[in-house]
């Protein structure tokens, strides 16, 4: 038997395979369509306070190897999730991680109070790349004071594992991980989408009713590979690798780079199967190469210690 399972801040997923927050909707929409138990676990769509309509059309632009999207965190808000959702998602054997988006610090609390005392919701993903009304729009998570804030009022709350997810668009992500790991996160995230555009020429207008949107997909895999090799190498709690996973060879690379977990995300769109094929394929690779424990993969590459160029990044 390959031991796929691993263990978070005291509660225990079946294996490493996920799916992104975003790509599932809440996790009841793929039920029927897949062996949505065959995963670690689910992450939901994000949960605001109350409900949001999300961005006008057109939201979600297809790329060359790639998606962009502009939902803007449409969702039916917390306490409609808990009363509607949740009920059905309690008879499935996989985790539920709940994803919080906000506008404020204190909305990020409210959601998360709201969501503790159910015993369906494992644990917690916060989704830092939410506009700051507060401070003029800007992004939570590019602000690493305001994300170590975050992490830290957060981590008051609950007991159960708290799970940063952390943007690319930085010059460090290394920093941003360093932060919340000081703070209490359990583990982070990485990465969420890069900043991109698309440009209709038939009108010379952008693609987006946004003008630009969340680029994902197979054409971000190498950045989102570097990304996750360089927060691993710079902090110890466990990293979610994500960024163009589709085949179980993807998420295998993931894992060699420092990565403790995955999640897919782009693929599920194509496929709401992809993550159990690819949980499968991590099985059977292990079983190919004599592996017993798919916790020897994480961090197994090799490199030269002289690299002074990767170092420059930490």
């Amino acid at each position: 038997m390959i031991k796929t399972s691993f263990t978070l801040a005291g509660i225990t997923f079946q294996n490493r395979v996920f799916v992104a927050s975003g790509t599932y909707g809440y996790g009841d929409d793929c039920i029927g369509l897949a062996d949505v138990d065959a995963l670690g676990g689910i992450i939901t769509k994000s949960l605001s306070m109350k409900p949001r309509d999300g961005n006008p059309p057109t939201r979600i632009v297809e790329t060359a190897s790639g998606m962009l999207n502009s939902i803007g965190l449409a969702n039916i808000g917390v306490h409609k999730f808990v009363a509607d959702k949740l009920p059905l998602l309690s008879t499935l054997s996989t985790k539920i991680i709940a994803n919080i988006a906000a506008s404020t610090i204190e909305e990020y609390c409210h959601v998360l109070e709201v969501l503790e005392p159910e015993k369906q919701v494992a644990g917690f993903e916060i989704n830092v790349s939410c506009p700051n009304v507060k401070e003029g729009g800007l992004s939570f998570g590019t602000n690493c004071s305001l994300t170590a804030e975050i992490t830290r009022r957060l981590r008051k709350l609950t007991k159960k594992p708290l799970i940063i997810k952390l943007t690319p668009n930085v010059t460090h992500v290394s920093e941003f991980a360093r932060a919340v790991e000081a703070e209490g996160a359990d583990a982070v995230s990485v990465m969420n989408t890069l900043i991109g555009m698309a440009v209709d020429l038939r009108t010379q207008k952008p693609a987006l009713s946004t003008v630009t949107g969340g680029l994902s997909g197979p054409a971000v895999k190498p950045i989102a590979l570097a990304k996750v090799y360089e927060t691993a190498r710079a902090i110890r709690i466990p990293v979610f690798g994500i960024g163009g996973i589709v085949t179980a060879r993807d998420a295998l690379e993931f894992l060699v780079v420092g990565a403790a977990a995955v999640q897919v995300g782009t693929a599920n769109f194509v496929d709401p199967s992809a993550g159990m094929a690819i949980a499968k394929g991590i099985e059977e690779y292990c079983k190919e190469h004599g592996v017993e424990d798919v916790s020897t993969l994480i961090g197994s590459l090799q490199v030269k210690s002289d690299l002074s160029v990767l170092q420059s990044w930490l």
